[in-house]
């Protein structure tokens, strides 16, 4: 409690395998009486190591300063026993997790009573996609049955190695993970990440845009969208973007030329809508099965820090829209690594619809539009991205974006896994400004992430000075 008598949401990620290497009792009194922690979110299913697993940048970063010094053989998968009750309605089985750490044991079934003891709130935490995640430590081979019925199909009619959302099967097997978890375990509600990519997002990325499985084309036509249209008209823009990823000279310059042939093929908007809308709906589904379980659980949502980095992302994915269908938000902000993320994003602006601009030109230009003012783009990654301004900010855009409607607590990073030797390193100060600076801006909690088993226990002791200085844990003698 502060002196003001007013409680704060201080919570943080943690991996089942944290509890097996360290133990339930020694992680769950760490947490609290050294950090100050008040809310586990678990990862109880996932086939990525920066969800279930230990520090994935050990190569580069080495390992953190508790829990086991060694790779983890991760296979992934449910960390919960699996009720097949809740399963009748999809295809999908199999998916029990075979790490032999944690053999039969159900990870909810380990912590809740400890942590209910310690007047500790449980709310799992899941993340979308589960697989082939570049950059989260992926597992390379996922046996699960019935999933690869459920790949998207792209543009030349080719599977992916990616599910489809729209998928019928995949769809109702996260609808009986998430009523699984809700009705059969004594927890306070549920954390959900959406971090999937539209047609033209993908594009940009030089993916090929989708997904033209029989669902997704059904469904569209259902609506009265004519996909054979459609179709045509992505294969003409993937043909642009095709090119400006080759080096191609545009007579009238790469975004001239991208706004012609959006001009002259609107119809992709349409789909762009159609899979946004689609999208949302599992948002949307997945709130309203919490909210049908008993108990009055929670909803929210862990906000992409992508969303903030991309004008496009950021015009998809609205706060005032999102609070329909959450009780609160977490935007993610990794403020180390985040000139990382930006910068990767930037490219895919160089490498499209902007080609023939220097970054250094036309950076400085979409910062100012995203509301940024942080290094410049020639070394952002090695400064990462300030506290002051950054998380303040981007906490200020939430709140008041959110517009009362539901509170905010900011996604502080900590020992986030860093990709370039000279990339900024995070430090105990970095947490500790984020933490005061997420309450300067009208924030009402912190969520330590991603992933305590990849976190120094020193870093994170700067998020706990901040919340002694705030009131909300008592000051260590």
């Amino acid at each position: 409690m502060s002196a003001s008598g007013q409680s704060t949401f201080a919570g943080i990620q943690i991996s089942p395998i944290s509890f097996i290497d360290e133990g339930v009792d020694a992680v769950l009194d760490t947490l609290q009486q050294r950090i100050g922690i008040n809310v586990l979110m678990v990862g109880t299913i996932s086939w990525l190591g920066l969800k279930v697993g230990r520090r994935i940048s050990h190569a580069l970063e080495g390992f953190p300063d508790h829990g086991v010094a060694a790779p983890y053989a991760m296979k992934g998968g449910a960390y919960i026993r699996v009720r097949d009750s809740y399963y009748t309605r999809t295809a999908i089985r199999g998916f029990r997790s075979p790490d032999p750490e944690l053999g039969d044991r159900d990870v909810l079934d380990m912590v809740i009573p400890a942590a209910r003891a310690r007047g500790m709130r449980i709310m799992p935490e899941f993340m979308e996609p589960l697989f082939k995640y570049a950059g989260h430590g992926a597992t390379a081979d996922v046996e699960v049955e019935g999933l690869k019925s459920c790949m998207e199909v792209d543009i030349d009619g080719q599977r992916t190695e990616e599910p489809c959302t729209n998928n019928p099967d995949y769809r109702e097997w996260w609808h009986g993970l998430i009523a699984e978890h809700a009705n059969e375990y004594d927890i306070d509600g549920i954390m959900w990440c959406n971090e999937r990519n539209s047609p033209l997002d993908r594009m940009m990325q030089g993916q090929k845009p989708g997904c033209f499985c029989v669902h997704c084309t059904d469904q569209a036509r259902a609506r009265g969208i004519d996909v054979a249209a459609i179709r045509g008209a992505f294969a003409e823009v993937w043909r642009f973007f095709a090119a400006a990823r080759a080096g191609t000279r545009f007579v009238d310059g790469s975004f001239v030329e991208f706004l012609r042939v959006l001009l002259r093929h609107p119809e992709i908007l349409i789909w762009e809508r159609f899979w946004l809308e689609r999208s949302k709906d599992l948002d949307r589904e997945l709130h309203a099965v919490v909210k049908a379980a008993p108990g009055d659980l929670s909803f929210g949502l862990n906000v992409w820090n992508r969303n903030h980095f991309n004008p496009v992302r950021k015009a998809q994915w609205s706060w005032a829209e999102q609070t329909a269908y959450c009780d609160w938000v977490k935007p993610i902000t990794y403020q180390h690594q985040a000139g990382g993320i930006f910068a990767n994003e930037m490219q895919f602006f160089a490498r499209s619809v902007l080609s023939d601009i220097a970054a250094t030109e036309f950076v400085p230009a979409i910062a100012r539009i995203l509301g940024l003012d942080e290094a410049p783009i020639d070394r952002v990654v090695q400064t990462g991205m300030d506290p002051d301004s950054y998380v303040h900010g981007q906490c200020a855009d939430a709140v008041r974006g959110v517009e009362g409607k539901v509170p905010v607590y900011m996604g502080i990073g900590v020992d986030a896994p860093r990709t370039r030797a000279d990339q900024a390193v995070c430090t105990p100060d970095i947490v500790r400004r984020s933490v005061l600076a997420t309450y300067r801006a009208g924030g009402q909690g912190v969520v330590f992430s991603p992933n305590y088993a990849g976190m120094n226990l020193s870093t994170l002791d700067g998020g706990a000075r901040a919340l002694e200085e705030l009131g909300f844990k008592p000051t260590r003698g």
